[in-house]
């Protein structure tokens, strides 16, 4: 079979660049996500790299979230809760990864693409990086992302979000709740930028850089299980009368 998409990772003076991408606005279906899953464990590993840069291809949107099109095609519980399972694997393997990740939010996220941008440890964007939680309008809801957005933005903040589905919150906003760390005029702003902040953070000591890492994430050890029961909740969910419904309408 042909996966559509690509994971690449370039390593270069200790900072760990992966690119991923999809023609379907850097969507994920659920291959591509194991293959993230599979590179965030790699780096965890290597002992050349002292940082990881997360970043999509293009200038278009930064990722749309988990593949639309696989989750027509889910018609029971097993192969719904295996789907969601995609990006409650990722994030945990972002939160376990002792190396700092940072991300490069150049455009619009959706759904997982927040989920994503809320595991990194520091995020720049660009004042054109919108970010939405869509799940509720189509009867499931942004359950596994939850935990990681939460702790990044607030459940307040998060709750927010999630009971708008159809509205874009702004970049600042997003900076201004914690999501992002900071936001630029231009990709090229933010590359300068990002560039600088990786070369001088690469330069410290690698072993302070993954201790104050464990510090981040601490209270989070509960999370292999935590986002697996949340993926069964939208592997059900997705099953509804109502969701099938929605999901025709889109597909229409």
């Amino acid at each position: 079979m042909v996966v559509s998409g690509s994971i690449n990772t370039i390593i270069q003076n200790a900072v760990a660049t992966i690119t991923f991408s999809h023609p379907a606005s850097n969507s994920f279906p659920s291959e591509l996500l194991q293959k993230l899953t599979d590179e965030f464990y790699a780096l965890d590993n290597n002992k050349n790299v002292a940082v990881i840069i997360l970043q999509s291809e293009g200038n278009g949107a930064f990722c749309a979230g988990a593949s639309f099109d696989e989750l027509l095609l889910i018609s029971n519980f097993e192969d719904g809760s295996n789907f969601f399972s995609g990006f409650a694997n990722v994030i945990n393997s972002m939160r376990k990864c002792s190396k700092l990740i940072i991300g490069r939010i150049q455009g619009k996220a959706v759904g997982g693409g927040v989920g994503l941008a809320a595991a990194c440890d520091y995020t720049f964007a660009t004042e054109k990086s919108d970010i939405k939680l869509s799940e509720i309008a189509i009867g499931i809801g942004p359950f596994v992302i939850e935990p990681a957005v939460s702790r990044k933005i607030s459940k307040r903040a998060f709750s927010e979000m999630t009971l708008t589905p159809t509205r874009w919150k702004s970049a600042q906003w997003a900076k201004e709740n914690g999501l992002f760390s900071e936001i630029f005029s231009t990709i090229d702003e933010l590359d300068a930028s990002l560039n600088t902040f990786v070369s001088e953070l690469s330069s410290y000591n690698i072993e302070a850089l993954e201790e104050i890492k464990k510090v981040f994430w601490e209270g989070t050890e509960n999370w292999d299980s935590l986002l697996n029961e949340r993926a069964a909740i939208s592997g059900r969910l997705v099953l509804s009368e109502y969701t099938k419904k929605a999901l025709q309408k889109f597909k229409k």
